[in-house]
């Protein structure tokens, strides 16, 4: 099993950014399909970013250009860089691992952002 750790949530001001970082232990990020995704009040969870295991990238369309997801097998860890955020992108974030049938997830950070 894998167990993930989000950090780096945080309240920022409409315009900045943030880096969010997944951290693994237990397991290696390397092999799974690692995705972000994340969950305003009263909504679904909605998926933000996912990053393959063989390193294929994607994204919402609403994030497509401001977020960046990328790995460092070395730390193993998974972040999302948030540029320009926006007050519609308050929500906690969640990381999720994919693998052999396996699905794991971590507890939320908490990203608020003010207008």
């Amino acid at each position: 099993q894998v167990q993930l750790a989000e950090s780096g949530g945080g309240l920022v001001q409409a315009g900045g950014s943030l880096r969010l970082s997944c951290a693994a232990s237990g397991s290696v990020v390397s092999d799974k399909a690692i995705s972000w995704w994340r969950q305003a009040p009263g909504k679904q969870r909605e998926l933000v970013a996912i990053i393959s295991s063989g390193g294929n990238i994607d994204y919402a369309v609403s994030v497509k250009g401001r977020f960046t997801i990328s790995r460092d097998n070395a730390k193993n860890t998974v972040y999302l860089q948030m540029n320009s955020l926006k007050p519609e992108d308050t929500a906690v974030y969640y990381c999720r691992a994919l693998w052999a049938g396996h699905d794991s997830w971590g507890q939320g950070t908490q990203v608020t952002v003010s207008s």
